[in-house]
């Protein structure tokens, strides 16, 4: 909306004391001729909004023109400050007005605190994009057009219809009733139910909604956290989970943790083959299970330094495709379809790059490493 634009604009000029059309552009993002007008319509209403020409010229505010809030100690605006910077905006499609409400609140503070608390939020930083192994964490991009309709209907209570697409399935519509936005690692869930059974949407799979002008049938108050602790429960304990006994370098069990739902020394039971069934746990829409996996039990090194572990995954796939990542840092030991399709594979792949003597297609030595 232009007023927010407007209040956007003066708080902007307020922070920075002199910006240029292109900078102010930028910032709003919106076109140079539309701040143009936009200082126009200040000048009209009474801000005292001047331009100065020149090289480094701008527009400016005259000094003096602002109001403080002292409602705010210097720790509360800090807390409010480093909180704009969680990811959590961007997964709920509330990313621009966090930056217009951060701007806000540096705006009003008293003078004396504005620069202390920008300068210390400046020395905390909160999951960045990537890790120290470079391994970018980047949130889901969803549509600004889809997650404003989910997050209208959780709010107003109302019934909502998502075109949603689970995992190797066609999508399809259906009508649920929103209970609550949940962030994790970047990625949005919305929590719902639907016929009367708890549901759990991956918000990067809704392809499409719309609120619906019909009362969403929900109880009045609500606990996300407890909900999305026991919908989690019940997600890693659910489904066609697969069993599977390796043999782990110590120094990856962190990483095999963080991807398994639980990790245990191995005992002396057979592994579990389940069927390979497509259908998803009983609670929850198919979704990634991103949560970190419990891992308890003593075990003991083998003669390799190599210790002997019973993991479990979510299904087939999931355990393929974490034994994969682990490469010569694990042997899956059992069951013998995996061992089976993990050697397929690099049996594959070592064909598709040929043998070691055989040069690439564009005639450099395959042998040789730059230095």
């Amino acid at each position: 909306m232009r007023a927010d634009r407007l209040v956007s604009l003066v708080l902007l000029l307020r922070q920075h004391g002199r910006l240029s059309a292109t900078a102010l552009a930028r910032e709003l993002e919106v076109s140079p001729r539309t701040v143009l007008r936009d200082i126009e319509a200040l000048s009209a209403a009474g801000v005292p909004v001047y331009a100065e020409r020149g090289r480094h010229g701008g527009f400016a505010l005259l000094p003096g023109f602002r109001t403080e809030l002292t409602g705010l100690s210097h720790d509360e605006a800090l807390a409010l400050l480093v909180a704009g910077s969680r990811r959590g905006a961007q997964a709920f499609g509330l990313g621009a007005p966090l930056a217009s409400a951060m701007r806000k609140v540096v705006d009003a503070l008293p003078e004396n605190q504005r620069a202390t608390a920008a300068g210390a939020a400046q020395r905390l930083l909160v999951e960045p994009e990537t890790d120290l192994l470079s391994r970018r964490l980047t949130a889901e991009e969803v549509p600004d057009t889809v997650v404003t309709e989910i997050r209208r209907a959780v709010f107003a209570g109302h019934r909502l219809r998502i075109r949603y697409a689970a995992v190797d399935r066609a999508p399809t519509w259906r009508t649920v009733e929103p209970i609550g936005l949940v962030t994790v690692r970047g990625q949005g869930y919305l929590l719902a139910t639907r016929s009367g059974a708890d549901r759990t949407y991956r918000l990067s799979r809704v392809l499409a909604a719309r609120e619906l002008d019909q009362p969403a049938q929900r109880p009045d108050r609500v606990d996300l956290d407890r909900i999305w602790q026991e919908r989690s429960t019940r997600f890693r304990t659910g489904g066609d989970q697969v069993t599977v006994v390796l043999r782990l370098d110590p120094a990856r069990r962190e990483e095999l943790a963080g991807t398994a739902l639980t990790v245990v020394a191995d005992a002396p039971e057979e592994p579990h083959e389940p069927g390979r069934s497509d259908e998803p746990a009983p609670s929850v829409e198919p979704a990634a299970c991103d949560e970190p996996a419990a891992s308890d039990g003593p075990d003991e090194p083998g003669g390799d330094g190599r210790v002997r572990l019973r993991v479990t995954f979510q299904d087939t796939q999931h355990a393929e495709w974490a034994l994969w990542r682990l490469g010569r840092h694990a042997e899956a030991l059992a069951p013998q379809w995996l061992r089976d399709s993990l050697r397929d594979r690099a049996a594959a792949i070592a064909a598709h790059y040929g043998a070691p003597s055989e040069a690439p297609p564009d005639g450099r030595g395959g042998s040789g490493a730059a230095g």
